[in-house]
This record gives structure tokens, sequence and C-alpha cells, in this order.
């Protein structure tokens, strides 16, 4: 992708500030992976509005300086009559605020943004998918109905030349490309939402038992359960592992795991489990290892904490948890579903501390060539740029 000069402004027509609504399914996923990109957007002179459901942390997004619009919606919800009054409301705020561009993150975001772009004189848009969550990952018959509608609504939605799509990983992009979702020269490979390589630095191994951090929401798909039985079976082989979750079920998501299961495998000795933390540093500066089997990924935030603090990782050899994890590199790539190679890998690098370094090592170099927060939000400016430059042209 073309790179701007550093100093190449955020404008719009007539040379004032570019206005950019962001659109987020939720505030905590804004704060997390999208607060780089605001910042980065409004120091190059753009106007940024937030759009999101406000739960806890609308005061700080607004604290930060930018308008906070709250949404009336809900991931999970499914009374249609409510699901219609979320789209009526972005239709009013797109045609209020008459924004040079919007940046809608997510399915729901992009689906919903997108029927609202159609009645308020389709402002460009871009749509940003870390896959489509448990509808592309289920294989539940309402999640294979759903499937074919989400297909056929992005099909409509999102026909317009005006409309853009960021995908994440190489997968995903070759799977939008053979479903022809969307043309090829509207989608763009952006891997991920950044991570602040400043922040998140390498530490030094901790003293005590090795541990392994699962950092994720606690949804089925993530691979608790195939860690969890992992945990049983190097636990019964007197494995000097320890496996830690942290994170928080998700009643959005049907495929949630409970509260209840997760404090029967606590109670039990299996593993630990943390509740979600906002600020995960600590949690891998205590860690050896980072771990995600999950089902699919667009480009998972976890793991690239982890490989930010230095760690070696342990993922499913799938879209998304590939791009991050070289097998024999920088980590150890699993099969899908298969917890006696979860259960070797992990104690594997259990057992050896010199390839937990040099692994953790080649994590930390592919983080700053790839996913830090300055290329991946330059790259997403990049983006912007070029779509008001097309649209002023």
């Amino acid at each position: 992708m073309t790179r701007e000069p550093a100093d190449a402004g955020l404008l719009g027509p007539g040379g004032r500030p570019l206005r950019i609504v962001l659109v987020v399914n939720e505030d905590w996923m804004f704060w997390s992976h999208r607060l780089a990109l605001a910042r980065a957007a409004r120091a190059a002179g753009a106007e940024v509005t937030v759009a999101t459901r406000v739960a806890a942390h609308g005061a700080r997004i607004a604290g930060e300086g930018f308008r906070v619009v709250p949404l009336a919606w809900r991931r999970g919800a499914r009374n249609p009559f409510t699901e219609a009054r979320a789209v009526a409301q972005l239709a009013r705020l797109y045609r209020r605020l008459a924004p040079d561009l919007v940046h809608h993150v997510g399915v729901k975001a992009a689906v919903y943004g997108g029927l609202a772009a159609l009645y308020a004189r389709r402002p460009p848009q871009v749509h940003t998918l870390a896959g489509f969550g448990w509808v592309s990952t289920s294989s539940r018959a309402r999640a294979r109905v759903l499937r074919v509608l989400v297909h056929a609504v992005f099909r409509h939605v999102l026909s317009s030349p005006r409309s853009h799509l960021v995908v994440q990983n190489p997968d995903d992009e070759a799977e939008v490309l053979r479903g022809r979702l969307f043309a090829a020269d509207r989608v763009h490979l952006i891997r991920g939402s950044g991570v602040d390589s400043r922040h998140f630095v390498p530490a030094p191994e901790p003293a005590g038992p090795v541990t392994a951090v699962l950092a994720s929401r606690l949804i089925r798909s993530k691979g608790v359960v195939e860690v969890v039985e992992a945990a049983r079976r190097l636990r019964a082989r007197h494995a000097d592992v320890r496996v830690r979750l942290v994170g928080d079920p998700d009643p959005e998501n049907p495929e949630t795991v409970s509260a209840r299961e997760l404090n029967a495998w606590a109670d039990a000795g299996i593993v630990e489990w943390t509740p979600r933390v906002d600020d995960m540093l600590e949690v891998w500066k205590a860690a050896h290892i980072g771990v995600l089997p999950s089902y699919r990924e667009g480009m998972p935030r976890a793991l690239l904490e982890a490989a930010a603090c230095g760690r070696a990782l342990v993922a499913t050899d799938v879209p998304g948890c590939r791009e991050i994890v070289r097998d024999g590199d920088n980590g150890i790539l699993v099969p899908l579903h298969d917890v006696p190679a979860l259960a070797d890998a992990l104690a594997r690098l259990a057992g050896d501390a010199e390839l937990r370094r040099r692994m953790g090592r080649r994590s930390r170099e592919r983080v700053e060539a790839h996913y830090s927060d300055e290329v991946i939000v330059a790259q997403m400016l990049s983006l912007y740029r070029r779509i008001a430059g097309r649209e002023a042209g």
C-alpha cells in the first residue's frame, strides 16, 4: 500500500477537517482496538465521532476529546423491531453529521451501518471484518442459515462503489474474493488493529511453574474447552505446567462458556480463571506462553500482545492464528480440535526454556515488523486518504 508523507493531513472539501464516524459494536472494543487509530486520525486533522454501545468506557472515550454517540443495540439482540430502530438511529446520525467517511468495525456494525447508509446519501464507507464470528465458526443449523443471510445482505448493502472492505488476513481475503462478496479493487488487507509495542514490551520470564495463558472472551470457538482438556491431560502426566484463563463469559454469544463451568474447572484445580482486565501487560509479564486454540480469527489481539511481550506462542493452524504464529519459528501450530497435540506443544515449551526464549525473541521481531500500532495505523490512514481523495476527485 502506498505511504503518504507523515505530515499528510486528513482534509475534506475546501481543506476543512475530514469528518469521520467510527462505528464499533462495543465501547470496550473501541477502547482496546481502535483508540490508537482515532487518536492518529485526529492528530492528522480529522474530526472523529465514535458511535458505539456505551457500557463502561463512554466517559473515557469522551475524555479523550471524541464525540460519543451511544447506540441502542446489543450484539445478541434478535428483536427485529429493536434492530430496525438501531438502523434508523444510524441513518439519522449519518444525515445529521454528513460524514466524509464512515468506518464500520465488526459484522453487526457493517451490516446495520451499510443499511443505514442506503438511506443517508451513501457516505463513503470502510468496513473492517475480523471474520463472521459465531456465524462463521458454528455448525449449528441457525448459524448456517444466518451465514447465507449475512452473505446476501453483504452483496446488496456493500455493492456500492463507495464501500471498501478491510480484511485482516490473507485467508479471509481469498474467501471474500472467491465468494465474490466484494469487488477486488475495493478489498484491502490490513493485518489487524495493531498493538502498542511501546507499552507491551519484553520482560524476563517469571520464576515458578511455567504458565500458559489463554486471554479472550470465554466462548467455545476460542478453544477454551480444548485448553481445559489439554490442562487435564498435563495434570494427569504430572507436568509442571499451569494453565490460566483470563477473560469473561460473553452472554451475547450463543457459544459462551458459563461462569458455573469456569468455577468448576478452577475448583477442581484444572485451570486458573481470572476475569478480564483492561491492561494485559502484567498478565503477560507473569506468563511464559501465550495460547489460543481458536477455531478461526481475524487477527487475534491476545497473541499480538503476548508476542509483543516476547512470549512463545501455541495456536491452531487456522486463519488469523497462523499469520502471527509461524510454526517452529515463534511458536507451535497444532491442528484444530487436536487436544493431544495441544497438550504436547505446551509440554514441549514448558520443558525447554531456551526454546521459549528464542521463540519469544522472534515473536517480538514479528510484531515490530508487521503488527505495531505505527505500522497498522499508518496503513489505515493511508486508506482513509485514498478514499477521501477519490471522493474529492
